[in-house]
């Protein structure tokens, strides 16, 4: 008999190969598509001599703390010290928990674009985010965020890029930007990782670049991009269209962050005479506000933005396009808000090595994961979550 379902330890910790390569451990595998097979193909950075924990099990275990809300290594440490027998087993731990100085070395050193790789494409694959698997129009936004606590005297803050996908919330990869370079390099390779095919990228006007337009329809994806002063030319084009013989769409007003607010849209096809690749509309979107503090005759702020779509008029009605525009801006407080306030991160100090990075990973992480199980509200489901470690290893299937 194999010895594969004699042992109590999970399988995959005793399997030779990858996980899926030996079929008799996999159909005795009581976690099916388990986020333990995808965190063992990270190459594990130690030297193999005095290894007392695997990194699978160093990996789960982070995981499983920051998806309780940990916000440290010291927090990592201390929600592994105590964990009952049946967690231990599921994580492959052993008598002793790996202790903070083992997390922080894992954590610091691990292959940080490995990692995200791995979690990312496990969220995809397990909860079926792929294009065919979503609405018709699928939209995911790209924009960076910098960890302010990681700043030292020697080094600048390290600065994040990710993919975060507007319907579900989840966070589809993230890859750190080079201190010597921008979000621009960083564009394509991110989004490499990611099946682009009928796909609609949103991204603000640092990423309206004709090189991401052709990458973006070579890839068989779409993009909306914001069009200001950065591109001048483009923008005085689109700025002369013939707008006052458009009719406008009036989209709903909002009164809401102490301020009230209407938009309008107008929508028009463009000629081959605009200077941007594969563009075939022009939206031009009227924003007022005022804040609600204001009498009745109050002064409204009127703001215009141009956007250029490279969908036609057949594959994107205005209200879906005014939604897109919108929701490419909920990367800020379904994402970057979340990870500063549920997660301090900006007033952490980890700042060594891919600490940064890999730690973002792991919040990204747990907030897509929570989403994905229901929860709206991220700090409640992490609070919900530590209350009994079981609920954390259960998120990791």
């Amino acid at each position: 008999m194999s010895a594969c379902p004699s042992l109590p330890i999970p399988l995959r910790d005793v399997c030779d190969g990858p996980p899926q390569a030996d079929p008799a451990c996999a159909a005795a595998d009581p976690w099916g598509p388990d986020l333990l097979v995808a965190l063992s193909r990270v190459p594990d950075p130690r030297n193999s001599r005095g290894v007392r924990h695997r990194l699978v099990t160093v990996l789960a275990a982070a995981v499983c703390a920051v998806l309780a809300g940990a916000r440290s290594y010291v927090g990592i440490a201390e929600w592994a010290h105590d964990l009952p027998v049946s967690v231990r087993v599921r994580l492959g731990i052993g008598r002793r928990a790996p202790s903070e100085s083992t997390f922080r070395r894992v954590l610091q050193t691990v292959d940080a674009h490995a990692l995200d790789t791995a979690v990312s494409s496990w969220l995809v694959e397990r909860w079926g985010l792929g294009p065919e698997a979503n609405q018709a129009l699928r939209a995911v936004a790209v924009d960076g965020k910098t960890a302010r606590g990681s700043r030292a005297p020697d080094q600048p803050a390290r600065h994040l890029f990710a993919a975060f996908e507007h319907a579900s919330g989840v966070v589809l990869g993230q890859t750190e930007v080079d201190d010597k370079s921008n979000e621009i390099t960083a564009f394509a390779p991110l989004l490499d990782r990611i099946d682009l095919t009928g796909t609609v990228i949103t991204a603000d006007a640092l990423h309206t670049q004709d090189r991401h337009a052709t990458y973006l329809h070579q890839r068989g994806g779409h993009y909306v991009f914001l069009v200001k002063n950065n591109r001048p030319k483009l923008r005085t084009q689109l700025a002369g269209l013939p707008w006052r013989d458009i009719p406008a769409l009036d989209l709903s007003q909002d009164k809401r962050h102490g301020r009230v607010e209407s938009r309008t849209l107008k929508l028009t096809a463009i000629g081959s005479g605009i200077i941007f690749p594969h563009a075939q509309l022009a939206a031009q979107i009227v924003r007022r506000r005022r804040p609600t503090t204001s009498a009745a005759t109050g002064t409204w702020h009127t703001e215009t933005v141009y956007a250029v779509p490279d969908l036609g008029f057949g594959d994107i009605r205005a209200n879906q396009l005014a939604e897109i525009i919108r929701d490419h801006w909920s990367i800020e407080n379904k994402l970057h808000w979340i990870r500063d306030v549920t997660f301090a991160e900006d007033h952490s100090r980890i700042r060594t090595g891919n600490g940064p990075a890999v730690m973002a990973t792991l919040r990204n992480f747990a907030l897509s994961r929570h989403r994905l199980g229901g929860h709206t509200n991220i700090a409640a489901a992490c609070r919900h979550t530590s209350r009994h470690p079981i609920r954390a290893a259960d998120l990791l299937t």
